[in-house]
């Protein structure tokens, strides 16, 4: 089945980022027949100056077969930088899509996951950051409940019943670095509504709430929900498996991420034809280029790693080894 990637990229950290999940995707799926689209924000809207990733990273993302899209942020843009992925949708062309977050990188053949278009997800590869419940606040299941029953959702049916009461792996969860859908405009102009309405309109139930950064996943699991879909099936475990592996920062990639992501890294990252322009990327100069990436790796075992990912980002910046 053929069907569109979407990522954003814009000048900075993004347009490096893009370019590697560009690179990758050649890389270790040579066979994908659809589309790559970097979305990218144009000047004016809710960005100030320019956003635009430089001349140079367009030519390459081109060469590497990725498309342009450009869009306008009206409703996020700098306030909140994770909408980029929201009003991006609206500019892609309709059709299957699975959305990327920029800083993924592609370990195999997407072309072979037996996605279901029809029936959307998302990445389960979260922590509980949201909501978090106060002394005399409301629980996870009213606060939850608010949100389903503001935009006419049946709640019950949201949950997994396998998981305790006022467990927050009860209720639908998802890490945004990964989603899919058969529509980008049915998709993301629902995304843009609730996303929107949540922020500017919140039920009573959020008021102690952090919303940001938290506000694009705490809208997707409404949308999804809304759409027919749900959790992730083994059918898709390749997604943060053996077909990609969203690594955030190139730190924690060589902190906790397979040996075969580190290959795939610094295989691609060694190409002659994008390395002089990632060297302008600091992290991976010192990450790649520099082998402090291999300083990274000795100071943590892959199979007794903390339980959360705070724990890991102090030890980098207590080293000096947190560059992004």
């Amino acid at each position: 089945m053929s069907f569109n990637i979407l990522a954003v990229g814009q000048s900075g950290r993004l347009e490096f980022e893009a370019i590697l999940l560009a690179a990758s995707l050649r890389h270790s799926d040579p066979g994908f027949t659809g589309k790559l689209c970097i979305a990218e924000p144009q000047p004016g809207g809710k960005w100030p100056g320019d956003p635009r990733m430089t001349p140079r990273t367009r030519a390459l993302l081109a060469d590497l077969g990725a498309e342009i899209l450009p869009f306008k942020a009206r409703v996020f843009g700098a306030d909140y930088p994770n909408g980029n992925k929201i009003e991006a949708l609206l500019a892609l062309p309709e059709g299957p899509f699975l959305f990327l977050d920029t800083d993924t990188l592609v370990t195999g053949p997407l072309s072979t996951i037996p996605f279901d278009f029809t029936r959307p997800s998302a990445s389960m590869r979260r922590e509980n950051t949201w909501p978090q419940v106060e002394l005399y606040g409301p629980t996870l299941t009213q606060t939850w409940k608010s949100l389903y029953d503001r935009f006419g959702l049946d709640f019950a049916s949201s949950l997994d019943p396998n998981q305790p009461a006022e467990y927050w792996q009860r209720f639908l969860y998802f890490n945004a670095g990964w989603f899919f859908h058969e529509s980008p405009a049915r998709f993301g102009s629902r995304f843009l509504a609730w996303a929107t309405e949540i922020r500017d309109a919140p039920p009573a139930e959020l008021v102690c709430q952090e919303i940001f950064p938290w506000l694009d996943q705490i809208a997707l699991p409404l949308v999804i929900h809304s759409l027919g879909g749900g959790r992730p099936g083994p059918e898709l475990a390749a997604l943060d498996g053996s077909a990609t592996c969203h690594y955030r920062t190139l730190p924690l990639l060589y902190a906790r991420e397979s040996d075969h992501a580190v290959a795939v890294l610094e295989a691609v990252a060694h190409d002659k034809t994008i390395r002089q322009t990632l060297r302008h990327w600091e992290a991976m100069k010192a990450m790649v280029y520099r082998n402090k990436g291999r300083k990274v790796r000795a100071m943590f075992d892959r199979d007794r790693l903390p339980r959360r990912e705070q724990v890991i980002r102090n030890t980098l910046k207590r080293e000096g080894l947190w560059i992004r």
